[in-house]
C-alpha cells in the first residue's frame, strides 16, 4: 500500500525489468570492448584471425544494439514518478534527464552539507577565539593593566581622524622612522614608512587594521608611472622579500580585534627592531651573514635577530 501512495503510475515490473536489462546492456558493452583488447588471437593464419575477430566483434555489437532496444521498450512500460517528493521543489531537480550536464540536484545537497559543516566549525572558532581574545595584551606591550587604553569599537569603520592622531602619535613616538598617511582611494589609509636610511614599508590599511605590507630597499622606488605607492610589485633583493615575508606573518601575530591602535602601534614597534638589519648579529649562531643574507628575523617578544634557519 506505501509503494502505491509514493510511486502511482509507476510500473514496477517493468521497473525491475528495466535494471536487469542496464545490467545487460553494461556486459554487452564490456564484451565489445574486450573484443577490441584481445584483438586477433588463437589462429594460425592471418585470414582466420581476421575473420574470427570480425565475427566476434560483429556478434558484441548485434547484442548491444538488441539489449539498447529491449531498455528503450522497457521504459515506455516504467510510466512517470509521482510528483509528491518529500524534498519539496528541490526534488525535481533529481528527475533532470541529463544529469550529466546539469547535476543541480547533487550540487545542491554538496552545498547543504558545506554550509552545515562551515556554520559548525565557524561555532568552534568563535567560542576558541572569545576565550584566547585578551591573552596576549599587556604582558606584550608592556602596558600595565591600569595605563591600559580603553576598548575601541571593534567594527572596521572608524573616523578617518581618529586614525590620523593614532598614525601621529605612533610617528612622534620613534624619531628615526616617518610615517606619510595619504588616502589615494576614499578612506582607506596609505602609509609610507621610513625607516632611516634602511627600508621603506608600504602600508596598506582598512581603517586602522593593517590589511598588506611591502617591504623596499630604501633606495628602491615605491611609486608607480602615475605616482601613486605601487602596492603590487615586491622589491628587487631577496634580503626585504624575506622581511616582507616575516611582516606577513607579525601581522597575522598581532591580533587585538578589541584594541586595534596597540595592534598598529605594537606592529610599528616590531618594524622599528629592523633599524639595524645589517649591523645586529644573529643571536643563536652569533654570525651577521647566512647564505648571504643578515638575520632577517625578529622575534615578536624580544625583537632579537636570528636568521631565517636560527630561530626554529
Amino acid at each position: 500500500m506505501a509503494e502505491g501512495v509514493l510511486n502511482p503510475g509507476v510500473n514496477l515490473e517493468a521497473f525491475a525489468q528495466a535494471i536487469a536489462a542496464i545490467q545487460a546492456l553494461r556486459s554487452s558493452v564490456t564484451r565489445v570492448f574486450d573484443c577490441l583488447k584481445d584483438g586477433m588471437r588463437n589462429k594460425e593464419t592471418l585470414e582466420g584471425r581476421e575473420k574470427g575477430f570480425v565475427a566476434a566483434f560483429q556478434e558484441s555489437l548485434h547484442s548491444v544494439s538488441r539489449d539498447l532496444s529491449e531498455l528503450e521498450r522497457l521504459s515506455n512500460l516504467v510510466g512517470k514518478p509521482s510528483e509528491n517528493h518529500p524534498l519539496h521543489n528541490s526534488g525535481l531537480l533529481s528527475l533532470d534527464p541529463v544529469q550529466d550536464k546539469t547535476p543541480l540536484y547533487s550540487q545542491l545537497l554538496q552545498a547543504y552539507k558545506w554550509s552545515n559543516k562551515l556554520q559548525y566549525h565557524a561555532g568552534l572558532a568563535s567560542g576558541l577565539l572569545n576565550q584566547q581574545s585578551l591573552k596576549r595584551s599587556a604582558n606584550q606591550m608592556g602596558v600595565s593593566a591600569k595605563r591600559r587604553p580603553k576598548a575601541q569599537p571593534t567594527t572596521l569603520v572608524l573616523p578617518p581622524q581618529y586614525v590620523d592622531d593614532v598614525i601621529n602619535r605612533i610617528d612622534r613616538m620613534f624619531p628615526e622612522m616617518t610615517i606619510q598617511l595619504s588616502r589615494p582611494n576614499g578612506t582607506s589609509a596609505m602609509l609610507l614608512v621610513t625607516l632611516g636610511k634602511v627600508l621603506k614599508v608600504i602600508v596598506v590599511m582598512r581603517s586602522l587594521f593593517i590589511d598588506r605590507t611591502i617591504v623596499k630597499g630604501y633606495n628602491e622606488n615605491v611609486y608607480t608611472e602615475d605616482g601613486k605607492l605601487d602596492i603590487w610589485s615586491k622589491s628587487n633583493y631577496q634580503v626585504f622579500q624575506k622581511v616582507t615575508d616575516h611582516a606577513t606573518t607579525a601581522l597575522l601575530h598581532y591580533q587585538l580585534p578589541q584594541m586595534p591602535d596597540v595592534v598598529v602601534r605594537s606592529f610599528m614597534t616590531w618594524l622599528r627592531s629592523y633599524i639595524k638589519l645589517f649591523q645586529a648579529p644573529c643571536q643563536r649562531c652569533g654570525k651577521f651573514l647566512q647564505d648571504g643574507l643578515p638575520p632577517t628575523w625578529r622575534d615578536f617578544r624580544t625583537l632579537e635577530a636570528f636568521h631565517d634557519t636560527c630561530r626554529q
